[in-house]
């Protein structure tokens, strides 16, 4: 049984990836209750599980499901702390959709 792919995304592939698994990395910019809004090359709307634990300020991975109305369900967040460097992010984006063949099947 193959894992199901997730995709490394920011705010302008939402659209493209809607009722998907993406992967998101994105700095926390707003924490409300059990929904989060981080930046990710533009501002993404989270709705938290139990188990995301998100600091203002600091970058966090996201492995959600893109939600109909390009808010994301959080499956899973990663602390990555405050020292990442967002343009290598970018570019690692950048590559998974230049070349999307390797790393996920366009639907």
């Amino acid at each position: 049984m193959a894992a199901e792919a997730t995709p490394r995304i920011n705010a302008r592939y939402l659209e493209s990836f809607t009722n998907s698994t993406v992967r998101i990395l994105g700095r926390v910019t707003s924490l409300r209750g059990e929904s989060a809004t981080i930046d990710a090359n533009g501002s993404v709307q989270l709705h938290l599980n139990r188990d995301a634990h998100l600091t203002l300020n600091n970058a966090v991975e996201i492995i959600g499901k893109v939600q109909p109305d390009l808010t994301v369900k959080v499956l899973q967040a990663m602390d990555f702390g405050s020292n990442i460097d967002f343009n290598a992010v970018e570019a690692v984006v950048d590559a998974t959709h230049r070349y999307k063949e390797i790393f996920y099947t366009a639907d």
